[in-house]
């Protein structure tokens, strides 16, 4: 048994070991994680908990979870029947800039858009869409109240996949530089991270993208343009 049981172990349902596990079953039902793929990782104090590797979403325990000390970068628990998320180091660069959650998934739609974009406007190129009401579930950026409007443009970034996921961070972190409004950074070919200040802002994020994407997705097979111009 992992040592430092206790960090883990609680029957408060809000508790970062049982959100995590609660959030990945849901995710499992929307297709997100399918095949142990994606991952959720929460930063509550200076403690980072993470889900770990390999291991089927819908079905984690608390006893699964990784514990990290923020500062330190060190684990305060490793289950030794389990590998830690190679997700890990891009959790990090969320939680550096702020975020209280971070979501990894391999949502079909998230990897259709990055191809759509690639196909029309080229590998430089961000997804960009304007004019629909579900972009209001995205805030306007880091340090400006509120959330996107109706008329604003989404802007998502998109970056290369690699063929080890830790070999991202690097990519991940630029296109956060590059785009300091971003919530988001798409995975061409592979899937999408998205954050937020907590766990609600995160999973609202995470599902009003989805439903921009797969909206956008349909809107390509009408021929119908995402922007004004």
């Amino acid at each position: 048994m992992a040592e430092n049981e206790h960090l883990v172990r609680s029957a408060d349902p809000n508790h970062p070991s049982n959100l995590i596990c609660e959030l990945c079953r849901k995710f499992y039902t929307l297709g997100w994680v399918t095949g142990t793929g994606g991952g959720t990782s929460i930063r509550h104090g200076d403690h980072i908990f993470i889900a770990p590797s390999g291991v089927q979403k819908e079905l984690m325990q608390p006893s699964d979870m990784f514990v990290m000390d923020f500062n330190t970068r060190e684990y305060l628990r490793r289950p030794p029947i389990h590998r830690p998320s190679a997700c890990t180091p891009l959790f990090l660069a969320a939680f550096t800039a702020g975020a209280g959650c971070c979501i990894h998934t391999h949502s079909q739609w998230a990897v259709l858009v990055t191809l759509l974009v690639e196909r029309d406007f080229g590998v430089d190129a961000c997804f960009e869409i304007e004019l629909l009401e579900q972009i209001k579930g995205i805030p306007k950026g880091k340090g400006k109240p509120g959330n996107l409007g109706y008329h604003d443009t989404l802007r998502v970034p998109i970056i290369e996949n690699t063929a080890h996921e830790e070999d991202l961070t690097e990519s991940l972190e630029a296109a956060m530089q590059k785009y300091p409004d971003t919530y988001a950074v798409l995975v061409r070919r592979h899937g999408i991270y998205v954050w937020g200040d907590n766990v609600h802002k995160a999973k609202t994020q995470c599902e009003s993208l989805d439903y921009i994407f797969q909206l956008a997705v349909e809107m390509k097979k009408l021929d119908l343009p995402w922007k004004s111009s």
